[in-house]
């Protein structure tokens, strides 16, 4: 088998980004400006230089769907890659799925149960921390694009599995239905948002009024420092997630955490100022 070609546009050194590459922005959301869009695709901007840089450089690589993440020298993974903690109790898999388009799935550690939100591929190197962390009581499912190997990871662990009634088409085994427009409880801390736009069952999940998980709903823009959200990449009505995005005014929150695009912390007070002014320039868009 052929070596994949390394992509023109990577600085010169080691790390590059190969033409496999799909551009779906993963490895982008976890080394942000280390690794940029060029050519229609991720390369890196500039070889990885601190150690810090060096560990988001192995993030991209073990997040990327595709493999497209490389080095021209053979190294052992370093430890404290994946999982990756982002705040307390919240941490980002990794192992993103091609089936899912490389989107990113975390997980909450929770005394109640720990809880997945959408599904990485499956791998003994997700599998073994959760392991050691209880397993999981949860799969929450934002929609239909981003299911992964939520299966496998529900039967190996016994987890119930969340989903809209409009999406559950992709995910037959989830036992867990939301159904309608209203919020749901699904615990004491988490609450399930219904946000149709992107999808007709997309959903967003709330948990303990500080950490929104959006899907393809809502993102961080590191190119903007801002908002944002995809009139391009919304494939079910966009009038219904400009809805859906206004009804999340409602809602006290601080971190957004994406499944494509960025994943960044405000104040809730500033939060909601954004999104209304994202909002603002949204309802522009035809």
């Amino acid at each position: 088998m052929s070596t994949p070609e390394r992509h023109p546009r990577n600085s010169p050194g080691k790390w590059y980004v190969d033409t496999r590459c799909i551009d779906c922005t993963a490895s982008r959301t976890v080394a942000p400006g280390l690794i940029v869009a060029r050519g229609g695709q991720s390369v890196f901007a500039r070889q990885p230089a601190t150690p810090e840089e060096r560990l988001q450089a192995w993030r991209a690589r073990l997040v990327c769907p595709t493999a497209s993440v490389r080095t021209e020298e053979h190294e052992d993974v370093p430890a404290g890659v994946f999982p990756e903690a982002i705040t307390d109790g919240v941490f980002r898999l990794g192992y993103n799925a091609r089936s899912s388009y490389g989107a990113h799935s975390f997980l909450v550690r929770r005394p109640a149960g720990n809880v997945m939100v959408d599904a990485p591929r499956w791998t003994r190197a997700v599998v073994a921390p959760l392991e050691g962390w209880g397993g999981l009581s949860d799969i929450l499912l934002t929609h239909r694009d981003d299911v992964g190997d939520a299966g496998r990871y529900a039967s190996h662990f016994g987890a119930r599995v969340w989903i809209h009634e409009a999406d559950r088409d992709a995910a037959p085994f989830a036992d867990g239905i939301i159904t309608g427009n209203d919020p749901v409880a699904i615990h004491d801390d988490l609450l399930a948002i219904p946000v149709p736009g992107h999808t007709e069952g997309s959903v967003a999940y709330l948990h303990g009024q500080r950490c929104l998980f959006t899907g393809d709903t809502l993102a961080w823009s590191f190119e903007r420092s801002d908002l944002t959200a995809w009139r391009e990449v919304c494939w079910w009505s966009w009038p219904d997630q400009l809805s859906s995005l206004r009804r999340l005014l409602d809602h006290r929150f601080e971190w957004v955490f994406a499944g494509h695009g960025g994943s960044h912390r405000l104040a809730p007070e500033e939060m909601k100022v954004r999104l209304a002014a994202l909002l603002a320039r949204l309802e522009t868009v035809t």
